[in-house]
C-alpha cells in the first residue's frame, strides 16, 4: 500500500494522501498561492506517480487560504528564491507539463476553488476533469493586463469548455468570471454557498472514490479524446507565442505597471 511519505512535497506545495485520495496542497497563501516552477514540477511528478499508484482513487488540486490561485509569480517576493522560483521558460515548461500530467492521468483529478483561479492557476483547475467551486470563486485570464497571452493550455480546455465566443472574451478581455457565471457558462461542475462548500466538495470526492475505477477512467479518456483534440497543439502554439511576448517591450511595461500598481502603457505593434 501507498503512504504520503511515498509522494515527495516542498513546503509550497504540499502532498498527502487519506484513503484513496491524494490531496496537492498549492501553498503559498499570502500571494494568493501565486506558482513558481518548483511548485509545478513537484506537483506534476505526485500525479506522474499517482498515475501509476492503484491505491490512489482521486486526485485533488487545491489552494492554501483565500485562493485556488493567483497564477505564475510575477512581484519580486515570487523572485526571493531564483532556483525555485525559476526562469518565465522553466515556468512555461512546468506549467505545461503538469497540465499534461493532469489530463492524462487516469483517475479523476478535481479542482477545489475557493477564491481567485487567474492566468495559469485558471488553466491547472480547467484541466481537471472536476471543478467545484465556492460563490465566492472567479476565474480570469489575466495575461494581456502585462502584454502577455494565455498558456498552460487555456486556449484549449477554455474554448472546449465554453465555446469561441467565451473564450475570446475571457482572453482578450481579461475580465473577471464569477462562480455564477462561469458555472452558466459550462467553465465549472458546480457552485456552492461558502458555508457548505467544504462539505459539498468532501461528498463529491467521496462519491468519486467509491466510484468504479476502471469505468471512470474509460469515461475520462473518451470525453478528454473526443474533446481536447487541440490540447497539445495549444501548448505548443502558446509556448511559442509566450517566449516571444517575454522578451516584448510591452510585457517589461506591463511587468513594471503590475509591480508600481498603475495602468500599463503599451507601445509594440
Amino acid at each position: 500500500m501507498s503512504t504520503t511519505q511515498d509522494y515527495a512535497g516542498i513546503d509550497d506545495l504540499r502532498v498527502s494522501r487519506e484513503g484513496g485520495v491524494l490531496t496537492l496542497q498549492l501553498h503559498r497563501p499570502d500571494s494568493l498561492n501565486s506558482l513558481t516552477a518548483a511548485m509545478l514540477t513537484t506537483l506534476a511528478d505526485a500525479v506522474d506517480r499517482a498515475a501509476g499508484d492503484p491505491e490512489v482513487r482521486v486526485v485533488r488540486i487545491e489552494g492554501a487560504g483565500r485562493g485556488f490561485s493567483s497564477g505564475a509569480g510575477i512581484s519580486e517576493s515570487d523572485h526571493a528564491d531564483p532556483d525555485a522560483a525559476g526562469t518565465p521558460a522553466e515556468v512555461l515548461d512546468a506549467a505545461n507539463r503538469a497540465i499534461r500530467a493532469i489530463v492524462a492521468l487516469p483517475q479523476p483529478a478535481v479542482a477545489v476553488v475557493q477564491g481567485a483561479a487567474a492566468g495559469v492557476g485558471a488553466s491547472l483547475a480547467l484541466a481537471c476533469d472536476v471543478v467545484l467551486a465556492s460563490e465566492k470563486a472567479f476565474f480570469m485570464l489575466a495575461f494581456t493586463k502585462i502584454g502577455l497571452m494565455p498558456d498552460g493550455g487555456a486556449s484549449a480546455l477554455i474554448a472546449a469548455a465554453v465555446g469561441r465566443i467565451r473564450a475570446m472574451r475571457m482572453a482578450l478581455l481579461a475580465e473577471r468570471i464569477p462562480a455564477a457565471e462561469a458555472f452558466d457558462w459550462g467553465l465549472v461542475s458546480a457552485v456552492y454557498p461558502a458555508d457548505d462548500f467544504a462539505a459539498e466538495v468532501d461528498a463529491i470526492i467521496a462519491r468519486l472514490a467509491r466510484g468504479p475505477a476502471v469505468a471512470l477512467r474509460k469515461t475520462k479518456e473518451a470525453v478528454n479524446t473526443a474533446t481536447l483534440t487541440e490540447l497539445e497543439g495549444a501548448l505548443e502554439r502558446e509556448t511559442e507565442g509566450q517566449l516571444i511576448l517575454l522578451g516584448a517591450n510591452d510585457c517589461r511595461e506591463g511587468m513594471r505597471a503590475f509591480q508600481q500598481r498603475r495602468e500599463p502603457t503599451f507601445t509594440d505593434t
